[in-house]
């Protein structure tokens, strides 16, 4: 009968601490986000025009994209303990692993074109 209380030999101390600093950083980015677009922004809501103009400070655009990094680590990395903890074959793992890896290339690359995307809209309107 196997146990389950022994740590997956899939995912070690860097993995799990890059984990948990994700999760911290989404705290302090989400924070930021709520303030600016909920508690500044009039009515509460940042219009199109006002995201267009906000989206030309430099440092937005750079946070969004650390937003959208820390977001897509942490999420795809959770994914990958869930799926660690069924103790998989290690070949699944290792197809996963690529998966998970070709997956946050792409989402991370769209949502970057669109952030860059945001601020050309903005420069030319």
């Amino acid at each position: 009968m196997e146990t389950f209380d022994r740590p997956s030999p899939y995912e070690n101390f860097l993995i799990w601490g890059v984990k948990i600093i994700a999760g911290l950083l989404i705290l302090i980015f989400l924070g930021i986000h709520f303030i600016v677009n909920h508690l500044l922004a009039p009515e509460g809501l940042l219009t199109y025009a006002d995201i267009l103009a906000y989206y030309q400070i430099p440092a937005v655009p750079i946070m969004e994209v650390g937003f959208l990094i820390v977001v897509v680590v942490h999420a795809l990395l959770g994914l990958r303990s869930i799926f660690l903890d069924m103790r998989l074959p290690w070949k699944f793992t290792r197809y996963m692993d690529c998966f998970f890896i070709t997956a946050g290339i792409i989402m991370i690359t769209y949502g970057t074109w669109l952030v860059v995307r945001v601020v050309q809209l903005g420069r030319s309107g």
